[in-house]
């Protein structure tokens, strides 16, 4: 690890990148796109606000880590959408990215690339509780904004269901929420019934 600064405050602005990628998810109601940034700060503390609400045992270090840095890889890759046709080589090119920042001089995270691979295929609660809330919060968003991303790609009540099914095993109570703003999302038309 490197204690100049030059190299440290380079690598800080390297990390600043996250905040140009933008996400297809509405903030505010509709009044424009979220960045990776942006929402990494918003999973962090959407995931620790939820792991005391439910009691979780759980490492918040290790929980606020993970969701700190589960979209490094976009700074490199860019975001895709949950809903894109071929997410298949999406987190090839997210290794690729978080394995030259963890490389990159001024990085004083020696386990980036290890917390990153953690994130991605782990199934600690710490993992499975990221992975809920990371779907849950665009989710959310889309409430917030009548569907505003659905509408505008033409998002249908299967394809939504199909990407959170997984949530019911772990979290019942998430997905039970989620399930019922479908259901308003399909008859307000915000989202497709198919």
């Amino acid at each position: 690890m490197s204690n100049d600064l030059t190299a440290i405050t380079e690598y800080l602005l390297e990390l600043d990148a996250l905040k140009l990628v933008n996400r297809r998810t509405y903030i505010d109601g509709g009044a424009r796109l979220e960045n990776s940034a942006e929402h990494s700060w918003h999973l962090a503390m959407a995931c620790w606000s939820i792991s005391r609400s439910f009691n979780l045992d759980i490492s918040e270090e290790k929980l606020l880590k993970l969701a700190l840095i589960h979209d490094l890889g976009e700074i490199d890759a860019g975001d895709t959408f949950l809903y894109a046709s071929d997410r298949s080589t999406a987190h090839t090119a997210e290794r690729e990215g978080v394995k030259r920042l963890k490389t990159y001089p001024g990085n004083g995270v020696a386990e980036l690339s290890e917390l990153w691979e953690e994130q991605e295929t782990g199934d600690s609660l710490e993992t499975k509780l990221l992975k809920a809330v990371d779907r849950m919060l665009p989710f959310l968003h889309n409430i917030s904004s009548e569907g505003k991303t659905w509408r505008e790609l033409g998002i249908k009540k299967s394809q939504v269901l199909a990407a959170h099914a997984f949530i019911a095993h772990d979290f019942p109570e998430i997905h039970s929420w989620m399930l019922d703003n479908i259901q308003v999302a399909v008859q307000e038309g915000w989202l497709q019934d198919s």
